[in-house]
Parts: C-alpha cells; sequence; structure tokens
C-alpha cells in the first residue's frame, strides 16, 4: 500500500511540474486557474534559481517507500526521474538557471499576451492583477 502511495505521490509531483510549465495556458481558459498558477510558477523557479533540488514531495515520496520495505532516494524528484530521462548526465548550474528562465519566459509571455489581448476587447484583466 506504501508503494502505492508513493507512486501517487510521484504521479502528483509530476503533475506539479506540468502545471508549472503549462499552466498559463489552462489559466486562459479558466481563469480563475491564475490564482493557483501564479503561485506554483514562482515557486517552480525559485526552485530553479536557487537550486534546491529537494521539494517537499520528495522526502514524503521517501516515507512512504521506506514504510514498504524499498530504500528510497537521497537524490531530489528531478534528478531521480526526469535527469536520466530528459537532462544531460550532469546539470549544471547554468542549465538549471535558464530551466528557470524558460518558465518565467514562458509565463510571463502567455500572461501578457492575455492581458493584452483582454485588454483591447475592454475585457476583465486577469485576476491576479485587481
Amino acid at each position: 500500500m506504501n508503494a502505492i502511495a508513493a507512486d501517487l505521490v510521484v504521479l502528483l509531483h509530476f503533475g506539479f511540474i506540468l502545471f508549472v510549465v503549462l499552466g498559463a495556458f489552462f489559466a486562459l481558459k479558466w481563469r480563475w486557474l491564475a490564482w493557483l498558477h501564479v503561485p506554483a510558477a514562482l515557486w517552480g523557479a525559485l526552485i530553479e534559481f536557487t537550486g534546491w533540488m529537494i521539494c517537499p514531495l520528495t522526502p514524503l515520496e521517501n516515507l512512504l517507500r521506506q514504510a514498504g520495505g524499498d530504500r528510497g532516494y537521497t537524490s531530489g524528484f528531478i534528478e531521480h526521474y526526469l535527469l536520466p530521462l530528459i537532462y544531460p548526465a550532469d546539470l549544471t548550474r547554468e542549465f538549471q538557471f535558464a530551466l528557470g528562465m524558460g518558465v518565467v519566459i514562458l509565463n510571463v509571455l502567455v500572461y501578457s499576451l492575455w492581458f493584452a489581448r483582454r485588454k483591447k476587447k475592454g475585457g476583465e484583466s486577469p485576476p491576479f492583477l485587481y
């Protein structure tokens, strides 16, 4: 049961990463989602900019794995699951900073376009700009 719970934490963690990167696009359709996405994107960028590799979900996953008889792992979620798939073997601070900048630039661009389009149409501004 603990292994299943740990796997669910992994899915939640991966979903959060996708939300950080792509959430602005969903906020275009569901305006209220910006209230959740902006803090999540800021958190994701902060983790990349500061070099924090251990998200609070990682210790939870490891705790569940250890309770289920597994060893867990000592690295962070990204290092353990994503680096082997999409990042080079040695994640440099420069590349990590670039990832953080990518999150910031993508989200600022999407929200700026949204704001400009809504303003041009005379619609409401994004909810976090009130």
